[in-house]
């Protein structure tokens, strides 16, 4: 499971993406206006996201966004099992364990998700050492 890495600077629009069934690794690394917060959680729904672990700042936020987009694009109503987004947040844990819990714990129930996204929220894309951070985080200890 080879993640791909995706930066966005605070307050710019997300890129387009075809719909798929996504596991988001959230990351975090600034405080955000509220708006686009929401615009981002929104959208992370959209894209087909069935799983987001969320780490860093204000990741219960990211969480809870994530949780209203979901709720509020089945108008409050039953959600069907194949399209329930699983969330967690991870505010009092390394990013290494944000990352191993990603790659060992966050299987969506109904729905095999077929790519991993590191979503890092940043001023400065920082990809070749998220991707080596989320790499290391998935080596087993036991050799």
């Amino acid at each position: 499971m080879d993640p791909h890495y995706l930066h966005l600077e605070a307050n710019r629009p997300p890129p387009d993406l075809k719909a798929a069934p996504y596991r988001v690794v959230l990351v975090s690394d600034l405080a955000v206006d509220d708006g686009w917060l929401q615009e981002i959680a929104v959208w992370i729904v959209a894209i087909g996201s069935l799983y987001v672990v969320a780490w860093g700042v204000e990741c219960q936020k990211w969480h809870d966004a994530v949780d209203w987009a979901v709720l509020d694009s089945f108008d409050f109503g039953d959600i069907p099992n194949e399209k329930f987004v699983m969330t967690t947040w991870h505010s009092d844990e390394p990013m290494s364990e944000a990352f191993w819990y990603a790659g060992h714990c966050a299987i969506h129930p109904d729905v095999e998700l077929v790519q991993t996204i590191i979503l890092h929220v940043s001023k400065d894309a920082l990809s070749a050492e998220m991707l080596y951070a989320f790499r290391q985080s998935q080596v087993s200890d036991e050799a």
